[in-house]
């Protein structure tokens, strides 16, 4: 997890089940530590798709240069 100087108390109504739920599947110990660790996942989702979808692009330039 990140420094304490790097968090701000919010304040939402999430769904418990939700959370109990994916506190399983992530493994982790608190309600925080499972939401910060969804983020995560989420930002790194994002990251991933917008260098897949960059790559994609590169390769149609190329394949139209080709034919």
């Amino acid at each position: 997890m990140r420094a304490a100087k790097n968090r701000s108390r919010k304040h939402f109504q999430l769904d418990a089940v939700k959370i109990k739920h994916a506190q399983k599947v992530l493994q982790a110990k608190t309600e925080t530590e499972t939401i910060d660790r969804a983020l995560d996942l989420v930002i790194a989702e994002y990251k991933r798709n917008r260098l897949a979808m960059e790559a994609n692009e590169r390769f149609l330039k190329g394949v139209r240069t080709i034919l």
